[in-house]
C-alpha cells in the first residue's frame, strides 16, 4: 500500500506545501515583469509563511493528539494518494517549477493548480487535527481560497 501517514507526518506535509509555494511565489515576483502579477506573487509569498508558523504551531500539538472515529488505514491511504498528486509536496518543488517558468499565464496556472491542491489536501488534514487547530486550518483554507480567486482574476485580467 506504499507510505501510511502519521497526523503528524501530514500537518509536515502541509509545512513542505507551503514552504514550495513561498518558494514559488517569491521565485515568480522577481522573474515577472508584470507589476499588477508581482504584486500579487510577492503577497501571495508572504501569506505562505505565515501558514508555515500556522503549521508549525499545530505540528507541535498535534503529537499529543489522537484523532477520534477514523478508520485510520483507509484514511491515511487516502492522504498518501492526495499528497503524491499535489504540485508542492516534494522538497524545492516550488523553486523548480518557478525556474522552468516561460510565461506570467503558466505561472498563474501552475499556481491555480496549487492552490486547489492545497485546499483539497487542507480540507482532509483538519480530520487529523483536534478542534481547536482545526479552527487554524480554516483560517489557512479561507486563505489559500482568497489566492485562488486573485489568481484567478489575475488569469482573467492578463
Amino acid at each position: 500500500m506504499g507510505n501510511i501517514f502519521a497526523a503528524s507526518e501530514i500537518v509536515e506535509i502541509g509545512i513542505q506545501i507551503e514552504k514550495n509555494g513561498k518558494d514559488f511565489y517569491e521565485n515568480l515576483s522577481l522573474k515577472t515583469k508584470n507589476l499588477k502579477a508581482k504584486d500579487i506573487f510577492k503577497f501571495l509569498a508572504s501569506e505562505e509563511e505565515k501558514h508555515i508558523k500556522t503549521f508549525q504551531e499545530i505540528l507541535n500539538s498535534i503529537e499529543k493528539y489522537q484523532p477520534q472515529g477514523l478508520d485510520s488505514d483507509e484514511y491515511y491511504a487516502y492522504m498518501n494518494a492526495l499528497a503524491s498528486e499535489s504540485v508542492f509536496t516534494q522538497k524545492d518543488r516550488g523553486r523548480e517549477l518557478a525556474e522552468n517558468i516561460k510565461n506570467d499565464l503558466q505561472a498563474i496556472e501552475i499556481g491555480i493548480q496549487a492552490e486547489k491542491d492545497s485546499i483539497i489536501f487542507y480540507t482532509a488534514m483538519k480530520k487529523v487535527t483536534s478542534e481547536y487547530d482545526q479552527k487554524a486550518v480554516d483560517a489557512v483554507l479561507a486563505q489559500e481560497e482568497a489566492h485562488l480567486k486573485k489568481l484567478v482574476n489575475l488569469k482573467e485580467n492578463l
